[in-house]
């Protein structure tokens, strides 16, 4: 089992039909799903996208091999240093590949600080 995050606003996700693919807001903007691997660094990646976005947030703890869409490991924008390489999924994420869901809790400032089952 291979595992990777995508973070999503606890009601967007609450709110999605259960029966349906999820997609994210964005993925008609940039064509795939932004995920990433490993703690530390998907709590990189909320503060530098995420701080300024109010409420809750959820992590979808995905098994790629469960996926039905492409999944491709691809080079961050010019300039990103988090990471060299990141999960990006090329279509909606089947519900029995989100294996749980996690929180992620955050300061007053809006930073998020730690992952809890």
């Amino acid at each position: 089992m291979s595992l990777i995050y995508h973070l999503v606003t606890t009601t967007r996700w609450q709110h999605w039909p259960s029966d349906q693919a999820y997609l994210p807001a964005e993925y008609a903007t940039d064509g795939f799903v932004h995920c990433t691997a490993g703690d530390e660094l998907m709590i990189a990646v909320a503060n530098r996208f995420y701080q300024q976005v109010a409420g809750d947030f959820l992590l979808l703890v995905i098994d790629s091999e469960r996926l039905m869409s492409p999944l491709k490991w691809e080079a961050p924008s010019p300039g990103d240093t988090l990471a060299p390489r990141f999960p990006h999924i090329y279509g909606p994420i089947n519900r029995d590949a989100v294996v749980a869901t996690k929180t992620i809790t955050r300061a007053s400032d809006g930073r998020f600080l730690t992952i809890v089952s």
